[in-house]
């Protein structure tokens, strides 16, 4: 039997996150309601043009193509995430324990697109 190498690992696990993440976003009406009260302009819009980047950005992840750029468009609504929905808590009263916890899959997700970043050789991954 082959082994799959690391880097498909890593592929399969933030593409399946992202893919799930992105439908739950287009279905759940929870979403809604946490886009609109994250101050955004148009959060109805940005709601959809998020869920369908998360799902085109994890596929072409998992399919090994066009890796830096669906990583480097994921980085960056990682770090949007990270900076509207958790910083926040560390300037409430419940503290860094609470933001630990709350933050640790965006972390996860943030470090595995950085080492499929470093490691994508331009247009694809093979």
């Amino acid at each position: 039997m082959k082994k799959l190498p690391m880097e498909n690992w890593i592929c399969y696990a933030c593409g399946y996150v992202f893919i799930t993440t992105g439908v739950l976003k287009l279905l759940v009406d929870d979403f809604k309601m946490i886009f609109s009260n994250l101050g955004l302009p148009y959060p109805d819009s940005v709601l959809f043009l998020v869920a369908i980047t998360e799902i085109v950005c994890g596929a072409l992840i998992v399919s090994k193509m066009y890796v830096k750029r669906a990583t480097a468009a994921l980085i960056f609504i990682m770090l949007a995430a990270i900076f509207l929905t958790k910083i926040p808590i560390l300037t409430t009263n419940q503290g860094f324990l609470s933001f630990a916890f709350e933050a640790r899959l965006d972390i996860v997700m943030l470090i595995l697109l950085v080492v499929l970043w470093q490691h994508a050789p331009g247009k694809t991954f093979r």
